[in-house]
Formats: structure tokens, sequence, C-alpha cells
């Protein structure tokens, strides 16, 4: 990629342009049926970020676009989906593309667009627009059939003569699409079982690796980001995940990991609750004495007495 810092594209016309890619046909949305192109993207060698969300099922981003994302290329096939927020970093693949031949979709959705629309505050809330490149969506046929007719009926609306009622339409047809996304991302974090149990396997073996070296007094407490990050995974996905199999959010989960080790050291050894707060990463002791409260309905003094009877 040329150049140290990312080109900034404001309007969805201007990337069409850039990538000689079909007009959009509202200044705020566009929708692109990839089977449909009669011409390759022009190649370029840029970083780029914009002020609109992205996306794509199918090879769409891949054949369309050639994006790469962080480091790594997208690896479509015809039943993934991807989603990219407005002020993500991204470029492109400059090698030679390949013959568009399979179906997909991709759609430039401007956050204007939904101006006044209560989607404009919750398409903000849908975290799989944060996660990373190696955290796709995939799908089964079935439901590629019902995302890709969700698609078409975006699409056949996007092409009709706008109206007063068109934009409400759209809206919530991406809505639809948005909520459909959610829940199979839900059905991904179940149906992949034995992948998702070995990321908390892994999550609990960073977790305990911590308080055995006995660092978090050095170190504190070890935050979302910094788990994530050691598990090479985005915080929002791994808080998905966490969320679907065991009910805990990922700090949820880091602090019932804490409460477990407090209740340990508070039956097992005899040091006072501010020994044992700043053993457990905390700077200040009423924190802990107030989260172990939260967690247990006891004082930490109230439940060492009561497991000592």
């Amino acid at each position: 990629m040329a150049g140290n810092l990312p080109r900034k594209i404001k309007s969805i016309a201007e990337l069409l342009q850039l990538r000689s890619l079909p007009d959009t046909k509202h200044p705020l949305i566009s929708v692109l049926n990839i089977a449909e192109l009669k011409n390759q993207p022009q190649h370029l060698d840029i970083a780029v970020t914009t002020d609109f969300y992205f996306i794509g099922l199918g090879n769409a981003a891949q054949s369309c676009l050639q994006m790469k994302y962080g480091h790594q290329e997208y690896d479509f096939d015809k039943g993934m989906m991807n989603f990219i927020a407005p002020g993500r970093v991204f470029g492109f693949n400059t090698g030679q593309a390949e013959e568009i031949t399979s179906p997909g979709w991709l759609l430039l959705l401007h956050p204007d667009f939904l101006w006044k629309h209560p989607l404009a505050l919750k398409i903000k809330q849908y975290d799989f627009f944060d996660y990373s490149v190696n955290e796709a969506l995939f799908l089964s046929e079935s439901e590629v059939q019902t995302i890709s007719r969700l698609f078409m009926n975006i699409d056949q609306e996007y092409r009709t003569n706008i109206d007063t009622f068109s934009q409400g339409i759209i809206i919530s047809l991406i809505e639809a699409l948005l909520g459909y996304s959610a829940r199979f991302y839900q059905r991904q974090f179940i149906t992949r079982n034995i992948t998702n149990h070995r990321i908390v396997s892994r999550l609990d073996a960073l977790l305990e690796k911590a308080f055995s070296e006995d660092v978090l007094e050095k170190k504190g407490i070890p935050t979302v980001k910094d788990i994530s990050s050691q598990l090479n995974i985005s915080a929002n996905y791994l808080s998905g995940l966490l969320k679907t199999l065991t009910g805990n959010s990922t700090q949820q989960h880091i602090q019932e990991k804490i409460i477990e080790k407090a209740k340990e050291k508070l039956i097992m050894t005899d040091w006072s609750v501010n020994e044992i707060a700043f053993e457990l990463g905390f700077e200040y002791p009423q924190s802990f004495s107030k989260l172990f409260k939260t967690k247990t309905n006891f004082s930490p003094l109230a439940f060492r007495k009561l497991g000592r009877r």
C-alpha cells in the first residue's frame, strides 16, 4: 500500500468512481449486484477510510472491491458476510482481479441516509461492524437465501423511482438485514461449539496464568482489550461469544474469576481484606469490597466468617 496516511473518502460516489464501478442512484446509498457487473474494478494501491458502512454477501467485497482489511485479504465464499463501520481503515489487493462469476451483493450506506430514523442510533449497537476480518459471518444455504432476498428487495426499491415511501421501505429492509445478521451470528457462536469453547478455555488459561504468577499486584486486573489482543480476537466478538455461551460479557467473566480467587484467599489465608485487594490488582480496597458485595451479597469479612463456621 502506498503512503502512510489513508485516503479519506467522504462520499459513496467518490469510492465507486475511484474503482470504476457503476454510479450510485442515490448519494447516500448504493447497492451492487456483483453478478451484473460488466467491468472489472480498476486496480489501486492505497489505504482508505470512509464515512459510510459496508455490508457484503458472498464474494462481493473480494471480487468487486478486492479489499484488504488490516494485513489480511478477505477470504469470501458464497456464504460469508462481512461488515465494516465508518472510520475503519482498509486497502485494496493490487493483484490481477479474477473474473466475477459467482453471485454476491455489496451495500454501501452513509449514516445520513438514516437521519432522524431510530436505526441511526441502533446500527451503532451492532457489534459485528467492529469485528475483525477473521470473524466473518458464515451462512448456511437457507440463511444465504434469506439474506439474498433482502438484498434483492433493497436493490429493487433502490432502482425504483424515489418517492416519499422509498427511504422508509429501504431502511426497514436494512433493519431486517441487520436483525437477521445478528440472529445468524448468535447461531454461529452456538454451532461452532468446539472452536468457541476452545477460545473460552484459552481465555480461562490466560486469566489463571495472570493469577498464578502473582502479576496482578504489579500490572493490575487484565482489561478486556488486553485479553482479546492476546487471543487475537476483537473485543466485541469475544464479548458476543461469551454472552451466548456463558451469559456473561468478557468484563463480567473476568470479574467472576477475580471473585473465585478472592473467595479462596478469604477462606484459605489470614490475609487482611486490604492485602487481598492489592494482591488481586485493585488500586483501592474499597473497589474490591464493593465488587465482592455486588457479586456475592456478602462483604469480604462476612463471607470469611460464614466460610469458616
